[in-house]
């Protein structure tokens, strides 16, 4: 395989795993080159950082902030494993507080002494410093949350203290998503920060090394790309793909305002639920909520939303 990334003839999930062993420009960071990164993320319609992640505007992440799990439709579009839920084994430091921004992702995996060795020559011979998950925390941007695949393992210690979960905060103004363990969780504790992980453990991090930095990396049931929009709430985290993020906004509009209209129905005492939710069966009532719809919307957005009802989803 070359540099440039091109590997014809191999199935999705190889090509990722060689991607993943190719070293980029920095010693042996692996990393998916500009152009590699941008074929995986081929339908995203935004701007790009300059390593090529997707930047979704600021705009949009703040339309997420107000959306919950159930909102977010995006199975109909074939992606089926993008949500984690809380209960699988996850904790939040602070439930209530939503998690949005894009992901920027750590590989981190087991240690192993000569492959540590090498990488730490290979580096040296280039005149560079040690490669540690903190050059990945260097590099955060705002809007970031920092996505950390380090195989559920509380053995490897915490991946941040209450030091340096005090910066991503501070650096990203959002948060992160640790698959494995933290340590200080007392400090954190006390952080406005929505910060999900697996366990807390006093050691620091130990016994791993870097696999990669903004690569695709597996958080519970998910894949992870860079740039995915992360959603978390009190249910678990969504990691939505770019090119989805505008429907499932628009599509949450919608179900704002039918919800709204329900429960109105509802406080007038004058219906059976089945006769409301979650469709209006009587013509009349459903004649009404469609008005409701169209004066709330306008009548631009509201036909907007009859065209999108209409169109197939797209796998």
């Amino acid at each position: 395989m070359t540099r440039s990334g091109k590997h014809s003839g191999l199935a999705p999930a190889v090509a990722i795993a060689v991607l993943l062993s190719v070293p980029s420009a920095h010693g042996q960071m692996f990393t998916l080159s500009r152009e590699q990164l941008i074929r995986y993320t081929a339908r995203n319609p935004y701007e790009r950082f300059p390593d090529g992640r997707p930047r979704v505007p600021d705009a949009i992440l703040e339309k997420v902030r107000g959306l919950s799990a159930e909102e977010v439709l995006i199975g109909p579009s074939g992606f089926t494993n993008q949500f984690t839920a809380l209960g699988e084994g996850w904790l939040l430091n602070r439930p209530g507080k939503k998690l949005v921004g894009r992901a920027f992702t750590l590989k981190l995996a087991p240690s192993r002494p000569d492959v540590a060795e090498a990488d730490e020559a290979a580096r040296r011979g280039q005149g560079l410093g040690r490669l540690t998950h903190q050059s990945a925390l260097d590099m955060l941007q705002p809007g970031d949350v920092l996505v950390v695949e380090a195989f559920g393992n509380d053995f490897a210690g915490g991946i941040v203290g209450d030091n340096l979960a005090y910066y991503v905060w501070k650096t990203t103004g959002a948060g992160f998503v640790i698959d494995g363990a933290i340590r200080d969780l007392e400090g954190i504790a006390s952080y406005d920060m929505a910060a999900y992980f697996k366990v807390a453990a006093p050691p620091p991090i130990r016994n791993v090394v870097v696999a990669g930095i903004n690569v695709p990396v597996r958080i519970g049931n998910t894949t992870v790309l860079p740039g995915d929009v992360v959603l978390g709430d009190r249910e678990g985290v969504y990691f939505i793909p770019p090119h989805l993020v505008q429907e499932s906004v628009d599509t949450a509009e919608v179900t704002h305002l039918h919800d709204e209209w329900t429960r109105m129905k509802f406080d007038e005492r004058r219906y059976k639920s089945s006769e409301i939710y979650g469709s209006p069966r009587d013509p009349g009532l459903l004649e009404e909520y469609r008005a409701f719809l169209r004066k709330r919307m306008g009548e631009r957005a509201y036909e907007e939303y009859l065209e999108r009802q209409q169109q197939p989803k797209r796998r």
